[in-house]
């Protein structure tokens, strides 16, 4: 079968091509990708080409798809599979195998037929054994495309950890009615975390606080997550704050923040971090860094006398993947409200290459479109998709997508 794919040759070396899939083993699952969304790790993927850790040593000889963020369904599956999956089906993949035998292999980093940015691509056996190849029954394919990032905040809420004086016990998750701080979180990650924060029907904080450096987008945050369900939500932006630690500080009243998710890769906000945490508070740093000297101030004596915790931790498993994909279906968690754009596979490469340049949020690729980079706030209020957007106001829907995939020109 023939496929459309972006491929990674090496560094910044993105091409878009047709060519001939392999015939599919039957350890194997042939699948139609529908929707991808582009994810900043990609761009780490592509600055570092074949020093990445999951990517092969041949880039040039053994490209790769790119795209760990897809939705799509199950055209023909093989006979070793056939017992768990069948033709038809909707899927979501968790990029994160985790295979003993193959630790770094992942999904959009590593295969040479498989990745989100395709129109076609073979499953590897390597996702089934890792159970890694999800079902998924919501209404849309761009949500689906939401699960990974979803999971990957889920993840990290979830392994934040906190231990009562006089225990050795890890308490898993948020501290319950806590200070929850999320630093430069008006990303979609951000925001994300935002969401389920304020919807986990297992945890809640009494206060989270969202800083960043940008007005439009701590406005368009405080738009659609306000103060609900018990949570009080409060945005902030930092830029040009005399004393933004204090201020922060004063904002828990005093207290500190007893979670604290630190979105920004620099030295300086590990160390306001630390700088604000609580007694027994928990810090992640989920900014991964490229750069593997990576050095930041952390508080010791804080560490051993305040129990102040670390860990690093921006990726999911494939339990948070299933939990992400239980609030979506069930409409817990609403991630529609983080896509800003939407584009055809024509422009992927591009886009995953200028992520920072093109702004926004998130971008979800209709894999089997031609179609340019289209920003939602853009689109004429009187075109029939503006129309449609006027319902949701501006927020991506169903009848958006059914829009895109009937009527935008397809890819070849």
């Amino acid at each position: 079968m023939k496929t459309y794919a972006v491929r990674l040759y090496g560094k910044h070396d993105l091409r878009l091509e047709s060519f001939d899939l392999p015939a599919m083993q039957e350890d194997q699952i042939l699948a139609e990708v529908v929707t991808d969304s582009i994810c900043m790790s990609t761009l780490k993927l592509v600055n570092q080409g074949q020093s990445h850790k999951k990517a092969p040593d041949n880039l040039a000889e053994n490209p790769v798809i790119i795209g760990h963020e897809f939705c799509g369904k199950i055209l023909d599956v093989g006979a070793k599979w056939a017992h768990k999956y069948k033709k038809g089906d909707h899927f979501v993949i968790q990029a994160n195998l985790l295979l003993e035998d193959k630790p770094y292999s992942c999904p959009g980093y590593s295969y040479h037929d498989m990745g989100g940015d395709a129109t076609y691509a073979i499953i590897s056996d390597d996702v089934m054994r890792a159970d890694c190849l999800i079902p998924y029954n919501g209404d849309t394919y761009f949500e689906g495309s939401l699960m990974e990032p979803l999971s990957c905040v889920i993840g990290a809420l979830d392994s934040q950890y906190h231990v009562p004086l006089g225990t050795h016990t890890h308490e898993m998750g948020i501290k319950e009615n806590g200070n929850l701080l999320i630093m430069a979180g008006t990303g979609p990650m951000g925001l994300l975390a935002v969401d389920y924060a304020l919807h986990n029907p297992d945890k809640k904080p009494k206060h989270i606080v969202v800083t960043d450096r940008h007005q439009d987008k701590l406005d368009r945050a405080e738009k659609y997550y306000p103060s609900q369900n018990g949570v009080e939500v409060t945005y902030v932006n930092v830029k040009g704050l005399a004393d933004e630690t204090q201020y922060l500080m004063d904002l828990s009243n005093g207290e500190g923040y007893d979670d604290i998710i630190v979105m920004a890769g620099t030295p300086g906000a590990l160390k306001e971090a630390s700088d604000l945490a609580a007694d027994d508070a928990c810090i992640d740093f989920f900014a991964g860094p490229q750069d593997k000297n990576f050095m930041a101030e952390v508080n010791f004596y804080d560490v051993h006398y305040s129990r102040t915790h670390y860990f690093g931790i921006s990726g999911g498993v494939a339990d948070d993947m299933r939990k992400a994909v239980k609030l979506v279906e069930e409409g817990v968690v609403h991630p529609a409200t983080i896509v800003t754009h939407v584009l055809g596979l024509n422009e992927a490469a591009y886009v995953t290459e200028h992520q920072k340049e093109v702004g926004g949020a998130k971008k979800i690729v209709y894999t089997h479109k031609n179609m340019d980079l289209t920003k939602l706030a853009d689109i004429d209020p009187d075109s029939e998709l503006g129309k449609i957007l006027a319902k949701t106001d501006g927020i991506w829907s169903k009848e958006a997508e059914a829009y895109v995939l009937t009527n935008m020109k397809e890819i070849a």
